[in-house]
């Protein structure tokens, strides 16, 4: 008896040991790699803007040289090629021109918005809107290919009329000038008819038809509802256009043009984003918005079957621009931890190439983490859907900080893409949550509208909302969890830390708004057709609806903010004013609390510039492991500095 006890004991202690160990090692963390802000910017990223005429080449954009560029590329597969070499200003490519290789393009002042088109030929470049403060905008090639369409302010800065300008001699024309405040949808190919639409308030406009040939124009919707126009079809009798009049989501419609008919084309159980017909009509190409993440569907329209296109691992097709002959495709590829690559597609012999490699050769995707959608219950019980990206190595013995991210708008929405940004927080051992607070679009029209007239309040309970589900998950440290987010993200990160300054350890404003009634009356000239929208949800800052602006502004309220800020801004921003984040600075800094500020002389509302990029997110990384992980704590001399980047 005492053998077999002492037998029995002894496989009990080693079953122990065994099972021991095996806790221990699933305890233990996976090696991930660290990877720099360097080796994160050096993911380069790529976009295809057409074919040339003879298919042989394609026109990229890139910033490779570490700001935007043109280049190209056979279609074949090979090396970029570099067609422009601007240290300043980015380039952005348009397309080839439609019967020779001649390039449109377009610039802005570093940001500024205020976009001039160009063309590049074998020798030379030429302005082709080059007038001061004036802003032109593409839209599109005529059907013959002897002219293109743009927008420009030229008659007058508040309004975008419609111009044509032949390429023969780059002569132009106005063809339709725009003093209701309309904004643009797409003109026939016969130009009879141009599609417009009358905002009425930041979900709901009117869709309007203009008769160029008689000037009478027809309106569309019966009732209050978000309509937008989508393309004309071919033969010019009918218009395509989405609308929410029949229930949350927006649904595809066509009108008959001679009798005023519509009839339903297309619904699905999420909003219909985009529609349209392919140059010659052999396809039509729709884009629906499901749960965050963009599902593309094409259309053969003689036999109504969906073209099949090749399938990826861990990627889809998000985007697609097809030749003119309609024979070939370029498609855009991207998952939700690697980033967009090219490829050319032949559809006749079902053959494709890829045209761009974009991920860092230095890091894996395996050390990449693809994202999960989340929902949690907010304050009232209203669902609140996220974006979540939990660290590899965060478990239940190793728990990590996180990061409430919240995005642009109001009106928003965080996607299920590529973040080269989130990538390095989450690489960097930071958890993420991107939160798709009520006001956010995507989710039905309901829930868009909830915030209107009340921001800085039940939208940042959302976010609190999440900051709790965050603290339950048992890979998080629930005393270490942040606020992050640019523009009105940057606005509910300093609503955050002045009217909840509790909540959050950290704050992260990357040029957000301070002060509405300053924004609301300061937006640019050309936002006018948006203006009185923007103020029937924010409010009107010339009414006496500026006393609750004052009151949600947190320029305001910088006595209250007790916990760490880093505000990142551009010098050239037209939107959200430099002077924002100087004075947030300066009000948060009289109360002792650590407060960096990193500015940018050229950058606009979003750094496009490499070199920037690094700077801007390098010191967040920097300013978080400082305050939040509180590693480097002893070591921040230069917290209340501001840093100016030239």
């Amino acid at each position: 008896m005492k053998t077999w006890h002492i037998l029995g004991v002894c496989l009990l202690l080693l079953f122990s040991c065994k099972e021991q160990k095996k806790s221990d090692l699933a305890e233990t963390p996976p090696e991930i790699k660290e990877y720099t802000i360097e080796q994160f910017m050096d993911n380069e990223n790529a976009y295809a803007s057409s074919y040339s005429p003879d298919k042989t080449k394609v026109l990229m954009t890139s910033n490779r040289s570490g700001i935007y560029n043109m280049y190209t590329i056979p279609s074949s597969g090979g090396e970029l090629r570099p067609i422009t070499q601007s240290d300043s200003a980015s380039v952005y490519g348009i397309s080839y021109f439609p019967k020779d290789e001649r390039i449109l393009f377009r610039m802005d002042g570093n940001g500024d918005e205020i976009y001039k088109l160009y063309v590049k030929d074998s020798t030379s470049i030429k302005a082709l809107t080059p007038l001061k403060n004036v802003r032109a905008l593409f839209r599109g090639w005529a059907k013959d290919g002897a002219s293109f369409f743009y927008a420009s302010n030229e008659r007058d800065p508040k309004y975008m009329d419609h111009y044509e300008m032949k390429i023969e001699d780059f002569s132009s024309k106005r063809i339709y000038e725009n003093k209701e405040g309309m904004d643009f949808g797409g003109m026939s190919d016969d130009r009879k008819f141009i599609a417009l639409t009358k905002t009425i308030n930041t979900n709901d406009s009117d869709l309007i038809i203009l008769n160029t040939a008689t000037n009478k124009k027809v309106k569309v919707n019966d009732s209050l509802s978000a309509n937008t126009p989508q393309d004309f079809s071919k033969d010019s009798k009918y218009l395509y256009y989405t609308t929410d009049a029949e229930g949350e989501y927006s649904v595809l419609m066509r009108y008959n043009l001679e009798t005023n008919e519509k009839e339903k084309v297309k619904e699905k159980e999420w909003d219909i984003r985009s529609f349209y017909f392919t140059d010659n009509g052999k396809y039509t190409i729709m884009y629906t918005n499901e749960d965050a993440q963009t599902v593309l569907s094409i259309t053969d329209v003689a036999s109504g079957n969906e073209l099949t296109l090749p399938t990826f691992k861990d990627k889809n097709v998000t985007g697609v621009d097809f030749s003119d002959d309609e024979s070939m495709v370029l498609l855009s590829v991207s998952g939700t931890h690697l980033p967009s690559n090219v490829y050319s597609y032949d559809l006749e012999t079902k053959e494709y190439t890829q045209l761009t490699d974009v991920l860092n050769k230095d890091i894996s995707a395996e050390d990449l983490v693809p994202s999960e959608v989340v929902r949690y219950k907010s304050f009232d019980g209203l669902e609140i859907p996220a974006i979540y990206y939990q660290p590899k190595q965060a478990s239940a013995t190793n728990k990590v900080p996180a990061l409430v991210w919240v995005h642009g708008g109001p009106g928003g929405q965080s996607r299920q893409g590529y973040s080269s940004v989130i990538q390095y927080l989450v690489n960097h051992g930071y958890a993420v949550l991107a939160v798709n607070n009520r006001g956010s679009s995507g989710y039905g029209k309901s829930f868009y509208k909830m915030d209107d007239l009340n921001h800085g309040d039940k939208d940042l309970k959302d976010c609190i909302a999440g900051k709790d589900w965050l603290a339950q998950q048992e890979a998080i440290d629930g005393s270490k969890i942040g606020i992050i987010g640019g523009s009105y993200g940057g606005y509910m990160t300093m609503a955050a830390l002045t009217y909840a300054p509790d909540e959050f350890e950290v704050g992260v404003n990357i040029f957000g708004v301070t002060n509405w009634m300053r924004t609301l009356k300061s937006i640019p000239s050309w936002w006018e057709s948006f203006k009185e929208a923007l103020y029937l949800e924010l409010g009107n800052p010339h009414t006496a609806d500026s006393v609750r602006l004052k009151k949600i502004s947190p320029l305001f309220h910088t006595d209250k903010v007790k916990k760490p800020l880093i505000v990142l801004q551009g010098a050239q921003d037209p939107r959200v004013l430099k002077v924002e984040s100087d004075e947030i600075v300066e009000g948060v800094k009289k109360n002792g609390v650590p407060v960096e500020y990193v500015l940018f002389e050229d950058e606009g509302h979003g750094f496009v510039k490499k070199e920037n990029q690094i700077e801007a997110y390098s010191r967040i990384l920097k300013f978080l492991d400082t305050y939040l992980k509180k590693e480097t704590v002893e070591n921040n001399s230069d917290s209340d500095t501001t840093v100016t980047a030239e």
